[in-house]
């Protein structure tokens, strides 16, 4: 047991509580208040991860990395964001198939009224100058694109509403810029290419589920299809997403449809209602939670295993560095300047164009993305 404690007090600073740790030689440093009571813990370990990632989002106030929360626009989440601000949230996605809906303004009105810029709002998805601007308008700090582009989403196929993906993400990210709001590309991500792509398109950022959903780290077991290592990965508007139901019951105030067990308690009627009664995640995210039909807009599949993501994100950084070097651009800053200079232009490619920048005139090949 050790018993030669060495601690900070209540107040002191990052850099004081760090180079204190270093003087001391000690794994962990505890910080105090006036009674002596534990309020915060400093690691040796954090020392070591903010020199091995000092590229990580942290926040620069407490030095912690951020935390992020996707939640639905309905006013049931309304309650449940407030539980994860009071935890610590910074920024909350708010998840629709078509983010420029009342229910979103509303929501991001909410969230701005309440909290103002202590939580930062991602708000979509959109494919339109129009939509951007009404989630701008209403607050939002950062927009994600893209609708029916996705690998396992059908909703150009099926409702016959999307854009393609690089449009949608020029047209929006030109727009946003105007108004310093950044924009995520959603979708159609799946090789370091497309990214360099959404990139060089205005996107600061891109989304990689299925690119991603192979990783060990992704939920989900491995399993064999057809000979080779998958695991399961489905789009949130396929059926299967929609007819999952939660285990157990809500709990939530105010009336509800077929609402089972009432009950008072200090005078606040609480009513029980049952995941079957109101849908999921996935039918909130469509707009059909009382639809007796579901209507598909996504699929589901299995993703090849890509290994560890450890191994993996280190890959499609590199990558992204070469594809850089070859455009002759120093940064993703210069690369985005070049386009809007005309320095970097694209050009449409024909099919046979395509086939002769891709592997043929060969009996067989072996394709290693990486080692």
């Amino acid at each position: 047991m050790t018993t030669d404690l060495v601690t900070a007090p209540s107040g002191v600073t990052l850099t004081e509580a760090n180079e204190l740790l270093r003087g001391c030689k000690k794994g962990k440093l505890p910080i105090i208040d006036s009674s002596g009571c534990l309020v915060s813990l400093l690691a040796r370990s954090d020392l070591l991860k903010n020199q091995n990632f000092p590229l990580s989002s942290k926040s620069p106030e407490s030095k912690q990395l951020y935390a992020a929360a996707a939640v639905g626009t309905r006013l049931s989440d309304r309650e449940r964001l407030t539980l994860l601000k009071e935890a610590g949230l910074d920024i909350v996605v708010l998840d629709s198939s078509q983010g420029n809906s009342i229910f979103q303004i509303e929501m991001i009105k909410w969230i701005k009224e309440k909290w103002g810029d202590d939580l930062q709002v991602i708000a979509g998805n959109v494919v339109t100058r129009e939509q951007a601007a009404m989630l701008i308008y209403a607050g939002a700090d950062g927009i994600r694109v893209g609708m029916g582009s996705g690998s396992i989403c059908i909703t150009q196929e099926v409702m016959a509403v999307g854009r393609p993906q690089a449009t949608a993400v020029y047209q929006v990210a030109e727009f946003a810029s105007q108004f310093g709001v950044p924009v995520i590309a959603d979708g159609g991500i799946g090789n370091v290419g497309h990214i360099v792509k959404a990139l060089s398109m205005g996107a600061s950022a891109v989304m990689m589920g299925g690119l991603l959903a192979g990783t060990e780290e992704a939920p989900g077991e491995y399993f064999y299809h057809e000979g080779k290592r998958v695991k399961a990965y489905r789009g949130m508007g396929s059926i299967e997403a929609m007819e999952q139901r939660s285990v157990g019951a809500k709990v939530s105030s105010g009336p509800s449809i077929k609402s089972r067990g009432k009950k008072e308690a200090n005078g606040v009627r609480t009513t029980t209602t049952h995941a079957s009664d109101t849908g999921n995640a996935a039918t909130a995210r469509y707009f059909s939670e009382t639809s007796t039909v579901k209507v598909a807009q996504g699929v589901s599949g299995d993703v090849q295993d890509k290994g560890s993501i450890h191994k993996f994100l280190p890959y499609l950084h590199t990558g992204l560095q070469h594809s850089l070097q070859d455009v002759g651009q120093r940064s993703v800053v210069a690369l985005q300047q070049a386009v809007r200079d005309g320095t970097v232009r694209f050009e449409l490619r024909t099919a046979s164009a395509q086939v002769e920048g891709g592997v043929h005139g060969l009996h067989s090949y072996t394709k290693r993305l990486f080692a």
